[in-house]
């Protein structure tokens, strides 16, 4: 457990100022001349749906609705935070934050809102990125397609996450120091199915359980409704990585497979890291090792952190990566406290339904 602890504290983000960042990709950009259509059926649905599946976020959003932050803060959180999670770190040993009255806490619900919305819109531009990649480098035209429409999909979801910070919030976060580490090593791999396996499974799988949770948690029109669209794109594109990786990875050896699994575990641990929101402890004076520490040994953690793995963990089953290499990804997933989702509903069956769920326009956000 120190160790784990000492390992988070170690990542920082050292260009937070900084307004572009450049990361090395040397990834090969692949024509393909075989512009046969349907040989991957899966692919080709979920490309057909794409294209009658788009919205507009500027006019399909009802962007004239008042946000009071603190109502969606408290809700977050539990109607009165004093009896939730946030009172057990308080009451954990030597924790730093056990003099905190209702201001500060009201305080840090407000920047932990803040905070998880503003790495959502990041999250978002890497997706961006990584999946003009994918256009580039995936050798099947079917697969050159259907991302094609993720592009425009993610430059959508970037749009409405930070007009949402920018209108209705108070600004933003810069990235999270584990986040950045993460996409940073997604983009510099040359390989395209690492792109694919990083990306549409690891950090979109997480994504969209993030976003089932705070559109359950929320009354807030706005945020749920965006949410709800969100939530439909981003489970085809997860459905999009599984139904490609499931073909390629027929393919590969052991060691290349071990590969993959090694790189889904340290995926997970940073996604996991990324949740202890260093920067919301440092902006509000809290000693960030000590507040880190809290939060580790905090007995509600595990519980939250298995639901945002209840995606990933069913569609790293149906890829094979579980029981790969005598069960390595399956022990370190047990040893995460996350194997309990292993036969959760994978998204490659669940997104039709939530694609038909948030194309309901009419219906009021409930």
């Amino acid at each position: 457990m120190t160790d784990d602890i000492e390992a988070v504290l170690a990542v920082t983000n050292r260009d937070m100022d900084a307004v572009v960042h450049t990361v090395p990709d040397d990834a090969d950009a692949l024509f393909t001349w075989d512009y046969e259509k349907g040989a991957r059926p899966g692919l080709s649905k979920l490309y057909e749906k794409a294209k009658t599946s788009q919205w507009n976020g500027a006019t399909d959003l009802d962007w004239s609705i008042d946000v009071d932050p603190e109502r969606v803060c408290a809700e977050m959180h539990g109607a009165d935070y004093r009896t939730s999670f946030l009172r057990r770190l308080a009451e954990q040993p030597g924790s730093p934050v056990a003099n905190w009255g209702d201001k500060e806490w009201a305080a840090y619900t407000n920047e932990t809102f803040l905070h998880r919305v503003s790495q959502f819109m990041h999250g978002e531009q890497g997706a961006l990125l990584c999946t003009a990649k994918i256009v580039e480098t995936v050798p099947w035209i079917d697969a050159k397609y259907y991302a094609s429409t993720q592009v425009m999909d993610e430059a959508r979801h970037v749009e409405v996450f930070a007009r949402y910070l920018d209108t209705k919030l108070s600004g933003h976060y810069p990235i999270n120091a584990h986040l950045k580490m993460l996409l940073d090593d997604i983009i510099a791999d040359s390989r395209w199915d690492m792109t694919y396996l990083g990306m549409q499974v690891m950090v979109e799988g997480l994504a969209l359980a993030a976003f089932g949770f705070m559109h359950q948690m929320t009354t807030e029109p706005l945020i749920k409704q965006l949410l709800r669209y969100v939530m439909s794109d981003e489970a085809r594109h997860v459905a999009f990585g599984v139904l490609s990786l499931q073909e390629y990875y027929q393919q590969l050896s052991a060691a290349e497979i071990r590969e993959r699994q090694e790189f889904a575990f340290e995926a997970a641990v940073r996604m996991r890291d990324r949740f202890l929101q260093q920067e919301v402890w440092e902006r509000m004076g809290v000693d960030v090792g000590e507040a880190v520490k809290v939060v580790f040994n905090a007995p509600d953690r595990p519980i939250f952190q298995g639901l945002l793995f209840s995606k990933i963990v069913p569609n790293c089953k149906k890829l094979g990566l579980l029981d790969a290499a005598d069960g390595w990804l399956r022990h370190r997933f047990t040893e995460l406290g996350v194997i309990q989702y292993e036969d959760w509903v994978d998204t490659g069956e669940e997104y039709a339904v939530l694609d038909e769920v948030a194309r309901d326009r009419a219906a009021v956000p409930s």
